[in-house]
C-alpha cells in the first residue's frame, strides 16, 4: 500500500514538473511569436530601412480617451533615424464600430502625413464590415499621405457625409467609426508631437488629447 501511494507521488511530481516545464518553454515561445508578429506589422506601416532603431522597444504609453478611443493606455512605437525622429505608430481604437471596437495600428510621419493605418482587431460583419482589413480590399490604404489638412475638416468623413472616402455597401457605420478614430488619432498626434518623441525611454502622456 506504502509502496503504490510512493510510486503514485512520484508519478505525481513528475508530471506536475514536465507541466511547469512544458508551460514555460510555450510561455516563451509564444512571447517570441507575439513579438515577431507586432515588428511585421509594424514594418508594413515603416520599412525596416526607413529607421535604424529598435520600434518594439522604443516605445511609450498615452492616454487620452476623447482621440484615442479608449480609457486604457495605448501604446506609441517611435521610429528614429540617427537619433532623428521618424514616425509615430499608434495603437489606438475606433469604439464605435457596427459590432464593436475596431483596434488600429496608425503611423504618422513627423510632418503629419499618414504612412499608413491596419485594423490590427475586430468583430465587424464578415463580407461587409470587414472590407477594412487590408487582405480584404484596398480601402484602409485610402489613408496614406492624408494629414489634418489634406483634405480639410469637412473632408473627414465618408462620402455619406460629405466627405471623401468610400463607405461600402449596406456597410457604413464602420468605415464612419475608422475614418474618425483615424482623423482624432492624428489630431492627438499634432497636438501632442514634441513630447511624443521625447527622450525619456518610459513617459506617460495624461490626458493628452
Amino acid at each position: 500500500m506504502m509502496l503504490a501511494a510512493a510510486i503514485l507521488g512520484v508519478f505525481a511530481i513528475t508530471s506536475a514538473g514536465l507541466v511547469a516545464v512544458t508551460y514555460d518553454n510555450t510561455k516563451q515561445q509564444i512571447a517570441a511569436n507575439h513579438r515577431a508578429a507586432l515588428i511585421a506589422s509594424l514594418h508594413e506601416l515603416i520599412a525596416p530601412e526607413q529607421h535604424d532603431n529598435d520600434l518594439y522597444s522604443d516605445t511609450i504609453t498615452v492616454q487620452s480617451k476623447e482621440l484615442l478611443g479608449t480609457a486604457k493606455p495605448v501604446t506609441v512605437y517611435r521610429a528614429r533615424k540617427h537619433g532623428m525622429p521618424v514616425a509615430a505608430i499608434l495603437a489606438s481604437v475606433a469604439p464605435d464600430g457596427y459590432s464593436g471596437s475596431i483596434n488600429l495600428l496608425v503611423a504618422i510621419y513627423y510632418d503629419g502625413r499618414i504612412a499608413g493605418v491596419r485594423v490590427t482587431e475586430h468583430k465587424e460583419t464578415p463580407g461587409l464590415g470587414d472590407l477594412i482589413e487590408v487582405g480584404k480590399s484596398d480601402w484602409i490604404n485610402n489613408f496614406r499621405g492624408k494629414s489634418p489638412s489634406n483634405p480639410d475638416a469637412h473632408g473627414w468623413h465618408v462620402r455619406k457625409d460629405g466627405g471623401i472616402f468610400d463607405q461600402f455597401t449596406g456597410a457604413t457605420i464602420t468605415p464612419r467609426a475608422v475614418v474618425k478614430a483615424v482623423n482624432n488619432t492624428l489630431r492627438y498626434f499634432e497636438t501632442n508631437k514634441q513630447a511624443l518623441f521625447a527622450p525619456a525611454i518610459s513617459q506617460e502622456i495624461q490626458n493628452g488629447g
